[in-house]
Formats: C-alpha cells, sequence, structure tokens
C-alpha cells in the first residue's frame, strides 16, 4: 500500500502533489478546531427484493458524502475529477449502514467509486452499494399491510463532537424513487431525517430515510381471496342435492375441504413459518374452512335426521301408527284392569263361602292379589310417558334443515365478508 501510495503521488499533477505534501490522511479536517460537516445524499436506483420470510429488504443506492478540507484548497475556478483508487490518499468519513445484514461496493469493471475536489476544499465522494438492510414488519394486516422501512447512515469511530451529518436538500436529497418499480409494492410516502445514535461510548450522528409501502393486494385477491370463496361457493351446492344422494353430497363436501387445506397451505409458503400474530389472510382462509367444513356437518345431521326420523309424506302414517300403540297400549291397561276386577269378584266369592271355616285366609288373599297391580300400572305409565316425549323430539320434515341452510348459508358469509373487509381496510 505504501508503494501504491507513492507511486500515485509520483503521477499525480503538480496542483494534486502540492495539496498532497504533508497531507495527512489520518487526522480528519478541522481537527482540534471544531466538528468536520458531512453532507449525504441519496440517489436509489432499485429495491430489487422484499421478503417478508427474512423481514428485510435490498436495495442498489448511489450514496453522495461532501465535506470541505481545508488542507485540499487549490487556485482556480475548475473541479478536480479523480480515479476513485486515488481515495487511498485521503481522508474519508468512516460512514456505514446500520441494520445492513450484507453489503458490497461494486467493482466492475473498476471499484465505483468517485473523488472530486472543488478549489474551496470541498470533497465529493460518491459511491455504489448494493446491501440488504432488516426491516421489522408488522404483517398481522397481511396482505392489506403497510410497511415502513428505513435506510439508516451512522459514523463509526468520530462521535457529534467530531463529525456532524445533515442531509444535503432536505427530503429531496433521496432521489430516484419516481421511477422504481416493485413487485407488490407501491411507494406512498417517504421523508429523512436526522438524530444521534447513543451507545456506551458516546452519541454518534445519524441519519434515517424513511419510505412507507403499500402492498398490492390484486394478486391476492386473484390467487387467494377469489378461489376461497369460489370454494365456499361450491360447497353450498349440496344444499339443492336430494339427501338420499348420498355419494354426491358427501364428494362435494369432501372435495371442497381437501381442496380448501391445500390453498390453506400454499398461502403460507411466503410467509415466516413462526411467528406470533394472525395474519388477515389466515383470518379468511379460516372463515372460509369453517363455511365448507359446516356445510358437511350440514349433511351428515340431515342425514342422520332423515335415518331416525319420518319424512313429510310419511308424516301422518307416523302418527297414524303412533295413535294405534297409544290405543293399543290403553287397551292393555284397560284388559288388565278388567282382569284383575274379574279375579278380585271371584275371589270375594270365594272368601265369602269359606269366611266360616277360615276367615284369616282370605284377607292374606286379598293382600296378595292387590301387591302385584300397582307395579305394573306404574311400568305401563312410565312406557306411555316415554314413548310420548320421543314423539315430540321426532323433526316433523329433516328436509326442512336444507331449506334453512340455504339462506343463512350464504346470508352469514356475506355478513361476515362485510365485517372483515371493512375492519382490515379501514380501521
Amino acid at each position: 500500500m505504501d508503494g501504491f501510495v507513492l507511486g500515485a503521488e509520483e503521477i499525480l499533477p503538480p496542483t494534486i502533489q502540492k495539496l498532497m505534501k504533508g497531507y495527512n490522511k489520518y487526522l480528519r479536517p478541522f481537527f482540534g478546531n471544531g466538528p468536520v460537516t458531512v453532507g449525504m445524499s441519496l440517489d436509489i436506483a432499485s429495491i430489487d427484493t422484499i421478503s417478508e420470510i427474512n423481514m428485510d429488504y435490498t436495495a442498489t443506492i448511489f450514496l453522495r458524502q461532501r465535506w470541505t478540507d481545508e488542507r485540499l484548497v487549490f487556485e482556480g475556478n475548475k473541479s478536480l475529477s479523480l480515479d476513485g483508487r486515488l481515495v487511498e490518499l485521503l481522508w474519508v468519513p468512516d460512514t456505514f449502514i446500520v441494520d445492513s445484514k450484507k453489503s458490497f461496493l461494486h467493482d466492475i469493471t473498476v471499484e465505483n467509486r468517485l473523488i472530486r475536489i472543488f478549489p474551496n476544499g470541498t470533497v465529493l465522494y460518491a459511491l455504489r452499494i448494493t446491501t440488504t438492510v432488516a426491516c421489522s414488519m408488522d404483517l398481522t394486516k397481511y396482505p392489506m399491510d403497510k410497511q415502513t422501512c428505513t435506510l439508516q447512515l451512522e459514523s463509526w469511530g468520530y462521535n457529534v463532537k467530531d463529525v456532524v451529518f445533515y442531509w444535503t436538500r432536505g427530503n429531496q436529497s433521496v432521489s430516484g424513487l419516481d421511477t422504481l418499480q416493485l413487485a407488490q409494492y407501491t411507494l406512498e410516502d417517504h421523508y429523512t431525517s436526522e438524530s444521534e445514535a447513543v451507545y456506551e461510548t458516546g452519541n454518534y450522528p445519524k441519519l434515517i430515510f424513511h419510505f412507507e409501502l403499500k402492498r398490492s393486494i390484486l394478486y391476492f385477491i386473484l390467487e387467494t381471496y377469489v378461489p376461497s370463496s369460489a370454494l365456499v361457493v361450491l360447497s353450498w351446492v349440496s344444499f339443492w342435492i336430494s339427501q338420499s344422494s348420498v355419494p354426491a353430497r358427501i364428494c362435494i363436501g369432501v372435495t371442497t375441504v381437501l381442496t380448501m387445506t391445500t390453498l390453506m397451505m400454499g398461502a403460507r409458503t411466503s410467509l415466516p413459518n413462526a411467528n406470533c400474530f394472525i395474519k388477515a389472510i389466515d383470518v379468511y382462509l379460516g372463515i372460509c374452512f369453517s363455511f365448507i367444513f359446516g356445510a358437511l356437518i350440514e349433511y351428515a345431521v340431515a342425514h342422520f335426521c332423515t335415518l331416525h326420523q319420518p319424512n313429510a309424506t310419511n308424516a301422518l302414517m307416523y302418527g297414524q301408527e303412533m295413535q294405534e300403540r297409544e290405543d293399543e297400549m290403553n287397551g292393555i291397561v284397560t284388559s288388565i284392569g278388567s282382569r284383575a276386577l274379574r279375579a278380585r269378584k271371584r275371589e270375594e266369592i270365594l272368601s265369602r263361602t269359606a269366611s266360616t271355616s277360615s276367615p284369616t285366609h282370605s284377607v292374606s288373599k286379598d293382600d296378595t292379589s292387590s301387591q302385584p297391580r300397582n307395579p305394573c300400572a306404574k311400568t305401563l305409565s312410565l312406557m306411555h310417558r316415554l314413548l310420548h316425549y320421543l314423539n315430540c323430539c321426532h323433526i316433523e320434515n329433516p328436509h326442512y334443515i336444507d331449506n334453512y341452510s340455504r339462506l343463512t348459508f350464504p346470508l352469514s358469509f356475506i355478513i361476515i365478508n362485510l365485517l372483515y373487509w371493512t375492519y382490515y381496510l379501514y380501521f
């Protein structure tokens, strides 16, 4: 490196050689006379990828830094553009990108650096950098979310007593955003700010560029929302199919459930696997899955009632049959009562004829004949009440379940959709 510096000084023009004579690049400008002021501006060439999984974005930027070095003042009215490799001869700010995961300086065909010195000692230092910067994202409203990312520039070793950063033209210091084209986002707003980074070693100058990105929802409507809603509507077709067509209704229900499960798994492929929040798209897919699964359960309930309850055409016959059963039970009770009455009369006659010989025997006969009558009557009464209770639990026509579902399912889905879109779009 020393050989390179000596060789560079030999080939420099006389003006630059005079400036470099006695120049110490290890000391900042105005050393011991206050801080050096560094103005910065950015040109965003591209934002290549924005990853929700890694929560970062990759951008290619042109970083331009300006400062005044009193040791580089020369006579003339024209600036001097030097080879970027001569930056090794000058003092430059130790600027770095905060939250950068990976960065590199382009070096094709040579290192993309620019050095320009003005007669008043102002130095322009420009770099072309591609960097991957972390961006904390809130995906609660995904895919109707807005993300605010930042690009922060700080001084690594010089604190605010040595170096002061500022944006050269305020919010206009960042350019290139008007022509920026992003895949899933649109640039809503951007602004700049200045602050200080506080660490244990002191306070350091910081410049922050904020930009707000809004996700384009049209892709997700066509890719996820429309197919999931169509599957819900398809599951309602079973309400218009006869309950006796078991294979058709089961096929529709199972197919829509499996397709919805596949759609839910595909919607999560581009999102973090481990997160602690429920996204808007998860809520909608869960709603659709619940309606589809509910349509399958509806048929199971209706089919069960059809098998165990009379339908509308047999309702009258069923009622007649129950009436006959009730009359039959009443007849059994009456016949048992008449038999008991005849037996009592016979016992009374026998007791009268035998009263003179054994009165105690007749009393025991009356007691034994009256004991079995009460338990038999209680059992028959209990059976009669049980049959009456089961008859009250019968559904007159299980086909009404489908009729109700044709109205309640679509109406509920429309109301929930209105609440869903109102909440996530306006709140």
